[in-house]
């Protein structure tokens, strides 16, 4: 149950690692095809994505209270709105692949990796399962117990140790469960190089 339960834990802390490195890389694309812009579509659309990576980084500084979280969704869905119209106002003026398709192409792909880093960050072990986790420890530690007092006096370290290790077990599962809190954070790393390579442009 505790190896099957940590799996669960490890693949969805996996999957939001995984997550926040394509939703940076989409950005950076995104960023990089800006460049390629004629003005004043091109600063114009690389200042609305410094904002927007900016965005992206406030609410994994520290953890959000469900207002701030929900503005910061918002004001992203802004500026989703704002690159989409300047994307519109280019194709009316050059439908051409390059750079107007490429740029395209890449807002998509930044539009898309926003909502699938929200379903990672939305997928947590299910609270039914870490229900059944405790409920099986406590009976093992009953059942040990009561099994202890049974036998011979004799040292009781072995099961001390166990019921250590148990107990360790279950707060790192909800440790990697925690995406933002805890000791085990999803890095944000390739957010924070996007952000860095976008102020230089």
């Amino acid at each position: 149950m505790i190896a099957f339960t940590f799996a669960m834990a490890w693949s969805r802390f996996e999957g939001r690692r995984d997550a926040v490195l394509n939703e940076a890389n989409a950005i950076g694309t995104t960023a990089l095809r800006a460049r390629l812009l004629p003005e004043p579509h091109g600063t114009e659309t690389l200042n609305l994505l410094r904002e927007y990576v900016q965005v992206r980084l406030d609410i994994t500084q520290r953890v959000p209270t469900p207002e701030e979280f929900s503005a910061a969704l918002s004001r992203s869905s802004e500026i989703h709105e704002a690159l989409w119209q300047q994307a519109k106002a280019m194709a009316a003026k050059d439908s051409g692949i390059v750079p107007t398709g490429l740029f395209i192409q890449s807002l998509n792909e930044l539009i898309d990796d926003q909502e699938k880093r929200l379903t990672a960050l939305r997928n947590r072990v299910p609270n039914v399962v870490l229900l059944a986790l405790y409920g099986v420890a406590a009976v093992a530690g009953a059942f040990s117990g009561y099994a202890g007092g049974l036998g011979k006096r004799s040292s009781r370290l072995p099961m001390y140790v166990m019921i250590f290790l148990i107990a360790a077990v279950i707060l790192l599962i909800q440790d990697l469960d925690r995406p933002s809190t805890g000791f085990i954070t999803t890095s944000q790393q390739p957010m924070i190089d996007t952000a860095a390579a976008i102020a230089e442009y």
